[in-house]
């Protein structure tokens, strides 16, 4: 593991239901970091030695505003480079915007990255929530980019495995598999997903941790948990070769998880995601730890 960024989602609640969400957010949602759980996960991520940077994220990490500012402040005072993604939503207008932006910039580069697609409203629009955002950001002399996930085409687009997926197509999996997994689209079968295409599991570059302790590169599969381990003791007994989840997925993609768990899963699935959730859905009561929170597969 060569663990540079470490990103926090700070609540898996959002002021969004969309459907192509693979952690399964909503206005429901349960799993809120707490202000000392932050301050404990940047200690470790500093005493780690390794990591650069950290990235506040969610769901929607405004909705817990005092905390997430508070965390911003402290990451950055520990020198680590801080970046974050919301939907925008507090941004009713560009002066509103500036006012919930405006403290973040007093605390020097605080990258945002503001999602702005028609899962979050109509894009085409130039008075979207987060179209004001990135305006306010501007103005105040910050970074702050967009995020746009297509709709579903049925086309994979390819990335450097290992990087965060800002942007392209649909991912089939979370909700987007109930949601957006349409029967027209083209299907192709399921020997033919012989690899993991996001994912690098030997040279990880970056991890999740949601409040559970939960630590994934790929989302519901659990490389560790912190309520049992230091962040340092799960990079440094890292071997995925005997994790029971990605030990398969690394030698053959989903199309070895299948095979080797004996899966009645033989048949025509839309992306590499689509058959592996699939398979770790029918898993989850096996490997409760390692699939896990169960809000990400179901609804709870």
């Amino acid at each position: 593991m060569n663990l540079t960024g470490l990103h926090l989602l700070l609540s898996y609640r959002c002021t969004y239901e969309c459907d192509h969400c693979f952690v399964r957010s909503s206005p429901f949602a349960a799993g809120t970091m707490t202000l000392s759980f932050v301050r404990d996960v940047l200690q470790q991520a500093a005493d780690a030695g390794t990591i650069t940077s950290i990235y506040f994220e969610g769901g929607e990490p405004f909705l817990y505003y005092p905390i997430l500012l508070q965390g911003v402040k402290e990451a950055r005072a520990k020198g680590f480079d801080v970046g974050i993604v919301s939907n925008g939503w507090f941004a009713e207008t560009v002066e509103d915007a500036l006012e919930w932006l405006r403290p973040f910039a007093d605390m020097g580069e605080v990258a945002f990255s503001f999602s702005d697609d028609d899962y979050h409203g109509d894009a085409s629009s130039e008075e979207t929530p987060a179209a004001r955002a990135r305006q306010a950001a501007a103005q105040l002399g910050m970074e702050a980019g967009s995020i746009a996930i297509e709709p579903p085409c049925g086309e994979y687009d390819p990335q450097t495995p290992g990087e965060p997926i800002l942007g392209g197509g649909v991912r089939f999996r979370g909700r987007a598999v109930e949601k957006l997994a349409d029967k027209t689209l083209p299907r192709r079968t399921w020997e033919s997903f012989d690899h993991c295409p996001d994912e690098d599991w030997d040279e990880i570059g970056r991890l999740h941790l949601d409040a559970y302790g939960n630590l994934f590169n790929c989302q519901g599969i659990v490389l560790g948990n912190l309520q049992t381990q230091t962040l340092r003791e799960v990079i440094d007994s890292w071997e995925p070769d005997s994790h029971p989840i990605v030990g398969p997925l690394k030698r053959g993609g989903p199309a070895e998880l299948v095979r080797f768990f004996d899966l009645d899963l033989q048949g025509r699935y839309l992306d590499a995601c689509h058959l592996c959730f699939l398979a770790r859905k029918v898993l989850l009561d096996r490997y409760p730890d390692l699939l896990a929170p169960t809000q990400v597969y179901r609804d709870v």
